[in-house]
């Protein structure tokens, strides 16, 4: 896991990454880093994934890298597609470098293991190349369609669980006819459900669509909202009827994936090109753990996961659960605390020890387990442990920033079960309520000390709008339907709610987490 520096007089000796340059690549490095150990040339597209970030790269692109390096077939070799205008960058960057890229993963001593990824052979940017993508899509030899186009890509009311169709790009698409030469899909519904028609239409099975998102249940959320988005095409279309094929010929596996993954900072990409002397245009960087539980309910065939670490299984509830309600609710626990409190990175939250005591043991001992299933062969008490030791990993250098983005599609996909399922129980949610408390402080986009952020959501100026009026209506901020449903109307919520949001404003957050540690100590005393 040693590094290599090459430079001579100070000055960086750098090598462009791509195809032709692997071979002295890999000999500059040694076995400080791995390089696709199979014929680039000999890559064939068996999937083609929606929404290729750092996570996608870090996680399922690796395991399918690990198992062409393995000897298994390169025919499950990843067509990336992007449909945001941000994603021309990651086209450019991908593109130039034959799909390659770097990727090191970060241990908490320091040492790194560095590799060459070559699972991904083509990227494709949608809007410029919309034809193309369903070409790719509608191939035979495409037999999965997966996705990590984040809670919200899901484009359904948290609170109700109904398709939005007032979605301008989604209304769009509804109203278009595709492949007449003028109009094509701008969504990853409309993508999706073009792709099945042209594939029923030509007699070709359908592809497995696989959700590897942080949603519960991510597998049955694709389905059903692909169904409502497919069941309002078939009523304006008057076409043959999808939603019915669709329902009953094509799968959905449900997921738990997890792999903290922080944005690519400068600083990684100058540790690539000091370290390894590669010019990378986005390298990425993660933890050293991964974790990937799946359903096995692939009709059409998959790659052979399971010979790489892969967990799978027949039912991926326990482990989702478990993952949603301990890793990522207590990502928020420690978010907007700990950046109220002055931290910039997660492992500084988690070497604070009042934040660590709240997250650890008021929230996912108190609050957080109570709604976890038993999880087949999981010491919970071991688990959590480890959670905490992997947010505590100063090397990865995980922004407190990044994980209090996007708190929209967040708190209401992750910790809103929490506090139904714990209010439903009459059960305690003084810490949930805390921490929604917090993100509500934080909304208000100004710091203890005068210190200012940006606020980083899809509803900003809303959510924003909603924590200006605190002074006015300390309750504005719950008051959002869409996303906390009648939380307002539940007093069991609503009073340590103000007591906390209170706190936050007059005291701050230090103050009040010392008062909700001294108030549990006391309780069980």
């Amino acid at each position: 896991m040693s590094a290599v520096m090459r430079s001579f007089d100070n000055v960086i000796c750098m090598t462009s990454l791509s195809a032709s340059t692997l071979p002295e690549i890999a000999a500059a490095n040694g076995e400080a880093l791995s390089v696709p150990g199979y014929p680039l040339e000999d890559r064939e597209i068996g999937i083609v994934h929606f929404g290729v970030g750092g996570f996608h790269r870090a996680h399922q692109a690796y395991y399918l890298n690990r198992l062409f390096n393995a000897g298994h077939s390169t025919e499950w070799a990843v067509c990336g597609v992007g449909l945001m205008p941000g994603d021309v960058v990651m086209r450019d960057a991908l593109t130039s470098q034959d799909g390659l890229y770097t990727f090191a993963a970060k241990f908490p001593d320091g040492n790194r293991e560095a590799s060459v990824i070559g699972s991904i052979a083509e990227y494709l940017f949608a809007p410029d190349a919309p034809e193309q993508v369903l070409a790719r899509m509608t191939d035979p030899a495409v037999r999965i369609v997966s996705l990590t186009v984040t809670e919200g890509g899901y484009n359904y009311n948290p609170s109700t669980g109904e398709f939005q169709y007032e979605t301008p790009a989604i209304a769009a698409d509804l109203d278009a006819v595709f492949g007449d030469g003028e109009t094509s899909p701008q969504t990853m519904f409309g993508f999706v459900v073009e792709a099945l028609r042209r594939r029923r239409e030509a007699g070709v099975q359908p592809f497995t669509v696989l959700s590897c998102d942080n949603v519960r249940g991510n597998g049955h959320l694709a389905k059903e909202m692909v169904l409502a988005y497919t069941r309002r095409r078939d009523e304006q279309t008057h076409a043959e009827p999808l939603a019915d094929w669709i329902e009953q010929n094509v799968a959905f596996p449900n997921c738990m994936v997890d792999r903290i993954t922080p944005v690519t900072a400068d600083e990684d990409r100058a540790m690539i090109a000091e370290d390894y002397g590669i010019e990378d245009a986005w390298p990425v960087v993660s933890e050293d753990f991964i974790q990937w539980v799946l359903e096995d309910d692939f009709p059409t065939g998959r790659p052979a996961f399971e010979e790489v670490g892969v967990q799978m299984v027949q039912n991926v509830e326990p482990y989702e659960l478990m993952k949603l309600r301990l890793l990522n609710c207590s990502h928020q626990a420690i978010a907007y605390f700990g950046l109220l409190l002055g931290h910039t990175y997660a492992h500084e939250a988690c070497t604070d020890p009042e934040l660590t005591s709240f997250t650890r043991v008021l929230y996912m001992d108190d609050e957080g387990t109570p709604t976890v299933p038993e999880v087949p062969g999981i010491d919970l008490d071991a688990y959590k442990d480890q959670l905490i030791a992997r947010f505590a990993n100063e090397h990865v250098k995980d922004t407190l920033a990044r994980l209090a983005a996007e708190s929209s599609d967040r708190i209401p996909t992750w910790m809103m079960p929490v506090i139904r399922e714990n209010l439903d129980a009459g059960r305690d949610v003084t810490i949930c309520a805390a921490i929604v408390a917090s993100w509500a402080r934080y909304a208000e986009g100004t710091g203890e000390n005068g210190e200012q952020w940006p606020v980083v959501d899809r509803l900003r100026d809303r959510v924003m709008a909603a924590a200006a009026q605190h002074d006015q209506d300390p309750l504005a901020f719950l008051r959002d339907e869409e996303l906390f449903g009648d939380l307002v109307q539940h007093e069991a919520f609503t009073r340590p709610y103000l007591e906390a949001l209170e706190a936050l404003r007059t005291d701050g957050a230090r103050a009040l987490l010392q008062r909700l540690t001294a108030q549990r100590l006391n309780g069980r005393g």
